[in-house]
């Protein structure tokens, strides 16, 4: 039988390349179940980087499910504590009920040494493998744990697809000879910018210790110019008094990038990748050894289960793929939280920490108050909860003359429902933002509400240029007043622009009509999709003044309808968005090129119609904070447009992302728009409107008390529950004023028992 094809049943020749962790635990628990296991290090016994590994009870569970040898010898090792301590400016602040376990890098190999050899496994040690296609040829099954570096993925590149990239930040892994009482984190505001220290006990006597800083803040240190001697003593004087005056010292310790490993495929034939070579995740929010860990656990129970070798790799890929894109993603919002460190160092010190136990989105509200509640409730006093039985999404907020009783927003979705195509709105209208008023949220949205025939995206958009069209907006508006009383009602403004002239969403979204379309316009004259939308008009200066007063009108029929709030749609692509981004925006005129002059028009637009919108009712300004796309609007930019709508007296910034190019790569995931809107507010300290598969409750009050947002804008789960928002205050036994059911509904405000409960 070839090399690849032998059946799981038999016993397989197996090589492991690499010696790590990873490596040696696949081929202990490969050849517990009776297969013949080599392994290649090109190390000594002795040799590892680094100093402590952190294992968490879940991946212990694993192991000591699957072989209980090696998890008796960890626990015999193992050092445990639950704090995590957290110092900013001086202030030492302590989260307890976390729960780690580490042990030295060195004695956790000495184990699986000790394990392997005991199995039969044959060890080489300072011994390169050969080439993986040489093994594979060889071998039944080839494990790749061969590290982040990994000959094997480089030379397989065309099959394992990988995408490799670098953090903007240094680090460099040293030790102490002493250990630390928590896991410690600690911030150094320096001449130079601030950095970082992680620490954290791996043995009664050591601490593996990370000092970590921006690339800019590193060079501008000098620390590019130190060896490893003069680095661990300097990083030693930044952080003296956690250290207790004590020296740190390294292990071929170096200042190095962190770097993030993608591979499409994880197989190839009889090869497989495991542990670093396969991924990587940033180690702020835990060990690189516990994922590869788990991979092994995978792997072996994959081969044990599965009739051959390319069905066990098949089923291994399945059943690791999703925790490891979990974790990559926390990973990868604690790594750009700790890139963006600077921005948060002036919050308030319980919510920064706060603000870092969460980072990741991993920790939340709910579960860091059940680990340690008095911690919490001392956040959410800080945060201005009226007292402890009050979560903080439903504490409220006020702009200008309008208070909203909790933090919920109905966000703006296109309904494309408006009756007989000439943009008015019905009673579907009326039931849909009727519904979601009586379901318990302090603001709800209307659509995009256009401000001419010709800025329809669709032929079922709703439009405030007619006198019917407000009309019938205020009958909408009078019954939410009076059947939802202290429900706001927001009217979002906008022109489609490039993306008008199109079908309705179900019928293909921005697919142009077959027949009946009516011209569009742009700041310059490119189609959304190349090939498929129609090309736009580029706006002259007179299209611009009658645009302008279209707005205006607009926002005064507005004002008449009764809507408490006024958002301005400067996203996604539609006109306002499409003179924003340098994608979309090619003037030559004083309306393009530099930021301030794309910034003109929608600035002038804005400045229109707060002119004619009610000085005591606010005003807000829905962005598209990145385009999702190469050369498109920047992080700086976004902050950029943000400070000069504030400026101009938005109250507000709705920050949402992306749509503006058709082919955008948007990374997404729960809450992944969040950290947009969350630079914007602790650059700027301006009110924002968070958005983006927000889901959850516990999502809103976490995003809240770190500081992130003010309000929270949740579209989908209002359209699958209109009352999403009284069912959270169910959901946490919350009876308060925020968020009060309409009393016809009382009876329902307790959730039903289920089945025979």
């Amino acid at each position: 039988m070839a090399a690849g094809t032998a059946r799981v049943g038999g016993a397989l020749r197996v090589a492991v390349v690499g010696g790590g962790p990873g490596g040696l635990y696949a081929a202990a628990l490969l050849a517990r179940q009776g297969h013949t296991v080599e392994v290649w290090e090109r190390g000594a016994p002795e040799d590892t980087f680094g100093f402590g590994v952190v294992l968490s009870d879940e991946t212990l569970g694993g192991i000591e499910a699957a072989d209980t040898v090696v998890y008796a010898a960890l626990g015999a090792e193992f050092v445990r504590w639950d704090d995590i301590d957290i110092v900013h400016r001086g202030r030492l602040l302590t989260s307890g009920g976390h729960g780690f376990a580490a042990i030295g890098r060195r004695r956790l190999l000495e184990i699986l040494h000790e394990r392997c050899a005991g199995l039969g496994v044959k060890l080489r040690f300072r011994t390169a493998a050969p080439a993986a296609a040489l093994l594979a040829a060889s071998y039944d099954l080839v494990v790749a744990a061969d590290g982040v570096h990994s000959a094997t993925r480089q030379g397989g590149a065309a099959h394992f697809r990988p995408t490799l990239t670098s953090g903007h930040c240094r680090y460099i892994w040293l030790a102490a000879d002493f250990a630390f009482d928590a896991f410690r984190f600690e911030i150094a505001e320096t001449e130079h910018g601030v950095m970082q220290l992680h620490a954290y006990p791996y043995s009664a006597d050591a601490s593996t210790v990370i000092v970590e800083m921006h690339e800019k803040v590193w060079r501008a240190a000098g620390l590019d110019l130190c060896d490893e001697d003069e680095s661990a003593a300097r990083c030693a004087k930044t952080f003296g008094e956690a250290l207790r005056g004590r020296p740190l010292h390294g292990n071929r310790s170096a200042w190095t990038q962190f770097r993030t490993v993608v591979n499409e495929r994880w197989s190839h034939g009889n090869v497989v990748l495991l542990g670093d070579a396969a991924h990587t995740a940033h180690f702020s929010i835990g060990s690189g050894t516990k994922l590869a860990v788990e991979d092994a656990l995978a792997l072996a129970e994959a081969v044990a289960a599965e009739p051959d070798v390319p069905a066990a790799l098949a089923a291994y890929e399945t059943a690791r793929r999703p925790a490891v894109a979990s974790t990559q993603r926390a990973a990868a919002a604690s790594m750009r939280w700790f890139e963006e460190l600077a921005g948060y160092v002036d919050q308030p010190a319980r919510q920064f920490a706060f603000n870092l136990l969460t980072r990741s989105r991993r920790v939340t509200h709910d579960n860091l108050r059940l680990r340690d509640e008095r911690f919490t409730r001392a956040v959410e006093r800080d945060f201005g909860c009226p007292d402890e039985d009050t979560p903080p999404m439903f504490t409220p907020l006020k702009l200008r003359g309008l208070t909203l009783r909790n933090r919920v927003v109905v966000s703006p979705m296109d309904m494309y429902s408006a009756q007989d195509g000439d943009g008015t709105p019905g009673d579907f209208h009326l039931v849909h933002l009727g519904a979601r008023a009586l379901g318990g949220a302090a603001l709800v949205m209307t659509e995009m509400v256009c401000v001419s025939a010709e800025g329809r995206i669709t032929p079922g958009c709703t439009g405030l240029y007619t006198a019917e069209q407000a009309a019938a907006w205020t009958r909408i508006a009078d019954f939410v007043h009076t059947c939802a009383p202290g429900t706001a009602l927001g009217v979002q403004l906008g022109h489609s622009g490039p993306k008008g002239s199109t079908r309705l969403m179900w019928e293909g979204m921005d697919d142009p009509l077959p027949e009946g379309n009516w011209p569009v316009v742009a700041a310059s004259a490119l189609p959304y999709r190349p090939g498929v939308s129609a090309v736009p008009r580029a706006l002259t200066a007179a299209d611009l003044a009658a645009i302008r007063s279209d707005f205006a009108a607009a926002a005064v029929r507005a004002a008449g309808c009764g809507f408490d709030l006024l958002e301005l749609h400067c996203a996604h692509g539609y006109l306002l968005s499409g003179f924003l981004s340098p994608l979309t925006n090619h003037r030559t005129d004083a309306y393009g090129g530099p930021l301030e002059n794309r910034l003109r028009f929608p600035l002038e637009v804005f400045d229109a119609v707060r002119a004619v919108w009610p000085a005591d009712r606010p005003m807000t300004v829905r962005i598209s904070a990145t385009d999702w796309a190469p050369g498109g609007t920047s992080a700086r930019d976004a902050v950029d447009i943000a400070a000069a709508f504030a400026a101009h007296g938005a109250d507000a910034i709705d920050v949402s992302t992306g749509q503006v190019v058709a082919d955008e790569s948007p990374e997404y995931g729960r809450s992944y728009q969040t950290p947009y809107a969350d630079r914007i507010r602790n650059a700027l300290g301006v009110p924002v409107i968070a958005v983006g598969a927000i889901s959850s409750w516990d999502d809103v009050n976490s995003l809240l008390l770190a500081g992130r947002a003010d309000l929270c804008a949740v579209g989908r789960p209002h359209l699958y529950d209109p009352h999403w928002t009284l069912h959270a205050a169910a959901d946490q036994s919350y009876a308060g004023p925020a968020a009060p059911w309409p009393a016809p509904y009382r009876a329902g405000s307790r959730k039903p028992p289920t089945g025979r409960g």
